[in-house]
């Protein structure tokens, strides 16, 4: 029997609701003819500083460089040591290394998947200077407990909150807990673009000019809301990382529905909440609040058979996404820094049986229907109907 094929992530659907707004956007670009750091660039900023609450908010070329920029921003010096979680995307910690610092892996909490604010005491007498906790899936970290950490140690807090827009915590944005934040427009986030794009979030005048700066190679002169012009000045060794204007066009259009998206992402993880309780070999299911800022942007479970639950899935024309089936303390590149297996017990358990299934914002029900019953046919030996 065929099967429909359920990719893991598709936007085809809301390209099509977006367009004429899109369209327009483009054609003024065209209009213009600028097409980098320009007009919807401004925009952009304007309407998610308005969004987050952020006093400013700075758009660059990927979540990756907004990291990278915010480091060096807020002052880290060659081989400042920076708190980060061993259960993450690489560029968590290969961005304090491009930065010039050297990452300091600590365990994750096994409920939120994010550092545990106890682990600052324990790693700060190592001589760390920043603490990096991430926002995963659909919960953010326990930001009250590390903000009282942080303070306690002297340590500068910062968010990478790629993954958090929407996610609100005692009503602070994702990535306005500490001195400042990111956001990734990748194109599978809750917000995504077309291709790479991100963003700084500060409520720092002083730190929001330098992020500013640094992502034109230095320069100074451009306002962050609107750019009247730009000085030939260049005051810093910055880099080229401005943000395309067809991008913000993009994600000026999708940040209209956004919190429809959000709202339609919290029905399909109830769905597969209904679906998939109670299935025999899933270990754990994410933890559905209904609070009214809740965001999934993944929908993740656990199971002891994850790879051959992952291989049944293709086999029916299902696609999933494995976050992430190495942690970074055991990845080739941060070798030197001489961890082994079982320094990080949680962190590596998360790897090794963590799998996202299909969740955005053009996903139906029922499409959760049938990937809720293959995984059930697969732990109970019975063919879905």
């Amino acid at each position: 029997m065929t099967r429909t094929s359920i990719p893991f992530f598709s936007q085809a659907k809301t390209f099509e609701k977006i367009w004429p707004e899109l369209r327009a956007g483009v054609d003024e670009i065209f209009a213009d003819g600028k097409f980098s750091h320009s007009r919807q660039v401004g925009r952009l900023e304007k309407a998610l500083a308005q969004y987050t609450g952020a006093r400013h908010v700075i758009g660059v070329n990927s979540g990756t460089d907004a990291l990278v920029l915010l480091l060096q921003a807020c002052g880290l010096r060659p081989g400042d040591r920076v708190l980060v979680p061993a259960y993450s995307f690489v560029a968590t910690a290969s961005s304090v290394v491009l930065a010039g610092g050297r990452p300091v892996f600590t365990d994750i909490d096994p409920d939120t998947y994010a550092m545990r604010p106890g682990t600052i005491g324990e790693e700060a007498a190592d001589g760390a200077r920043f603490v990096l906790p991430v926002h995963l899936f659909s919960r953010m970290a326990d930001m009250a407990a590390l903000s009282a950490h942080a303070a306690e140690r002297g340590l500068i807090l910062l968010e990478d909150s790629a993954e958090g827009i929407g996610m609100r915590q005692d009503g602070v944005h994702a990535g306005l807990h500490g001195r400042g934040g990111v956001l990734s427009f990748f194109p599978s986030k809750t917000l995504g673009a077309l291709g790479d794009a991100g963003a700084v979030l500060t409520d720092d005048d002083d730190l929001a000019e330098h992020v500013a700066a640094l992502r034109h190679h230095g320069r100074t002169g451009r306002t962050l809301a609107h750019f009247p012009g730009i000085s030939h000045e260049t005051v810093h060794i910055g880099h080229n990382s401005k943000m395309d204007d067809l991008q913000a066009a993009v994600l000026l259009a999708k940040l209209a529905v956004l919190d429809e998206d959000i709202r339609h992402r919290a029905a399909l993880a109830r769905a597969y909440d209904e679906g998939l309780r109670d299935t025999p070999g899933i270990t754990r299911l994410p933890a559905i609040t209904g609070a009214p800022d809740e965001v999934f942007y993944v929908y993740l479970i656990e199971t002891d058979r994850r790879d051959a639950l992952v291989a049944h899935l293709h086999d029916e024309g299902i696609g999933t996404e494995t976050y992430y089936p190495r942690p970074l303390h055991l990845q080739p590149c941060f070798r030197e820094l001489g961890h082994r297996p079982g320094d990080f017990p949680v962190a590596e358990a998360a790897s090794r049986r963590a799998l996202a299934l299909p969740l955005y914002a053009d996903l139906t029900e029922a499409e959760v229907a049938r990937v809720c019953a293959v995984v059930r046919a697969f732990h109970t030996g019975k063919v879905p109907a």
